[in-house]
């Protein structure tokens, strides 16, 4: 589950055939259709940052899998490494992580990095333990999206994941957002021997192994193919993907895909 220094290259490898062919700027051969309407299934993006090392954050790890069982919710865990001091290196933790958690808290301008914090919507941060904050933050971040939503859809076909974005509903309005790939083990068990949670066994769910950008979408519909054999290699059984003004911003669209 630590290997994540080198799947990254193949991964890479195909991902760069997909983009070569330029479907991200502009809808690929492949008609998008279909696609779920926007404004009539709001997903909203739950992530979780936290630690093996942490004793707080087993209340939230369990947490988090009855929001991922919500429909119309992706849920995602986004295991980070500062504590590993406290005496337990945490097994799932990638520095990636933690710094898109610190990348958060400059986006928001508070500063605030903790564990177990949830971040919702790419907005405002919550106690990850705390069932109620975070249904109070659905609501409060939910309103400030929907005008900006955009459809997204990810499949899995014969010999690829293919991902379908559609178009801006105010193409003047749209701007640019980044078009994130997670990839996901959507249940890790983990036996902790050391530090603050020793002897307890660790569930988590929807467990992020990689978190990559694939693209920018510019208001257009566009269609992006991974090959298969690229994220199988990889160790995972499922991904997200997140539609995201810049690197820590609003989250305007998402989708998951529970299996290949």
């Amino acid at each position: 589950m630590r290997a994540l220094t080198s799947w990254p290259t193949y991964v890479a490898l195909a991902l760069a055939g997909a983009m070569l062919a330029g479907p991200v700027a502009a809808a690929s051969p492949e008609k998008v259709e279909n696609l779920p309407s926007a404004a009539q299934t709001p997903i909203t993006v739950i992530e979780l940052f936290t630690s093996q090392g942490c004793s707080s954050c087993p209340q939230a790890d369990t947490l988090l899998k009855t929001f991922a069982e919500r429909p119309n919710v992706v849920a995602l865990t986004f295991p980070v490494d500062y504590w590993d001091y406290l005496g337990w290196k945490d097994t799932l933790a990638s520095p990636k992580f933690s710094a898109r958690q610190r990348a958060y808290a400059t986006a928001r301008g508070d500063g605030r990095v903790y564990t177990p914090q949830v971040v919702v919507n790419g907005l405002k941060h919550v106690l990850g333990s705390s069932e109620a904050d975070i249904d109070k933050a659905i609501a409060i971040t939910t309103p400030k999206i929907d005008p900006a939503r955009v459809g997204v859809r990810v499949r899995s076909a014969k010999e690829h994941i293919i991902i379908d974005l559609e178009a801006a509903r105010d193409p003047a309005k749209a701007g640019e957002a980044t078009i994130w790939l997670a990839l996901i083990r959507r249940e890790v068990e983990v036996k902790i021997k050391r530090g603050e949670n020793v002897g307890k066994i660790g569930v988590y769910h929807n467990v992020v192994r990689e978190w990559m950008p694939v693209g920018v979408w510019n208001g257009t519909a566009a269609t992006i193919k991974i090959a298969h054999h690229a994220v199988k290699q990889s160790g995972a059984d499922g991904c997200a993907i997140i539609l995201q003004r810049g690197d820590a911003g609003a989250i305007v669209g998402a989708a998951l895909l529970k299996e290949w």
